[in-house]
């Protein structure tokens, strides 16, 4: 509870820095806005994304404002229901690599000796392995992945450089005073881990999950791209699969690849600039040097 009373406490503290920041505003306000979408697709979505009942091929109209496929689907009913899978497939990873990042990084930081050495190695090998081709390896071997099976196959290949980083700020601050207090009270390692060592790191561990949603929105949206997901699935990589397969561009459907395609690039978009918003705000030296003066002016 005192872990998430702190996140609760860090997001809070957060938001005057993020509303004087230009980009983070930006961010904030399009990953709100795809999150009320994800939330409510059907209140957003005019016809059944599913249903072959319109001409194939039309053009822009107030009707269908992107158009139909060559199918006769309507492209925007598509566009909308397919966020909320590409939402949740960016919240649910990012939050599943994010705690085996802070229990991996941190606890190897803190216990030292073969622990570390043990749980560095190990992320050190994760690290290396070039994680695309093992995501598409994996993924061709299991044959059509749902999307739990996705989510695993994600967050196995999406934890270590998170992990990483924690381990390298968990190793500057183990030794402060307050921590040698905690030890020296009798306090238990995990005690130490949960209580005082985690909640100084809140700021590095929200950038960590917005990069882990970040990198598991673009993973999964390439395996669906290639066919290597469940090709019927309402998300916005399928919409791709299907684009291609039918040669949109080539056809005069521009939008229905184009649609899907604008659609991730803003979802990344937001999740980057809300992460080097929270990179900013857990690294002052990050800072433009006019916000740091102001900053110090101020205090």
């Amino acid at each position: 509870m005192t872990v998430l009373r702190q996140l609760g406490s860090v997001l809070a503290n957060s938001w005057p820095f993020i509303r004087r920041d230009k980009k983070a505003m930006v961010g904030a306000f399009i990953l709100f806005a795809l999150l009320v979408i994800s939330a409510f697709p059907s209140f957003f979505t005019p016809d059944d994304p599913a249903a072959e009942i319109y001409n194939p091929g039309m053009g822009l109209s107030w009707a269908h404002p992107l158009g139909t496929t060559s199918f006769g689907q309507d492209v925007f009913s598509q566009l909308m229901a397919g966020t909320r899978q590409s939402m949740m497939i960016a919240m649910v990873v990012g939050f599943f690599c994010t705690i085996l990042s802070v229990v991996i990084g941190i606890s190897a930081a803190y216990l030292g000796g073969l622990v570390d050495d043990a749980l560095s190695l190990f992320t050190d090998v994760v690290l290396v392995i070039p994680t695309f081709p093992l995501i598409i390896v994996i993924t061709a071997y299991l044959k059509s992945a749902s999307f739990w099976l996705m989510v695993f196959v994600l967050v196995i290949t999406g934890w270590s450089y998170g992990a990483r980083q924690l381990r390298v700020q968990a190793l500057s601050l183990r030794n402060r005073d307050y921590l040698l207090a905690a030890r020296a009270r009798g306090e238990s390692a995990w005690y130490v881990i949960a209580v005082e060592l985690i909640p100084p790191m809140t700021s590095l561990i929200v950038a960590n999950f917005l990069g882990a949603a970040l990198y598991a929105v673009l993973a999964e949206s390439g395996l669906q791209f290639v066919g290597l997901g469940n090709i019927n699935a309402e998300s916005w990589g399928t919409m791709l699969y299907w684009a291609q397969n039918n040669e949109a561009l080539t056809t005069g459907l521009p939008l229905w690849a184009l649609a899907p395609g604008i659609a991730i690039a803003l979802l990344g978009s937001a999740l980057a600039l809300l992460n080097y918003a929270f990179d900013e705000i857990a690294n002052p030296a990050l800072r433009p040097v006019g916000r740091r003066r102001r900053a110090t002016v101020a205090s």
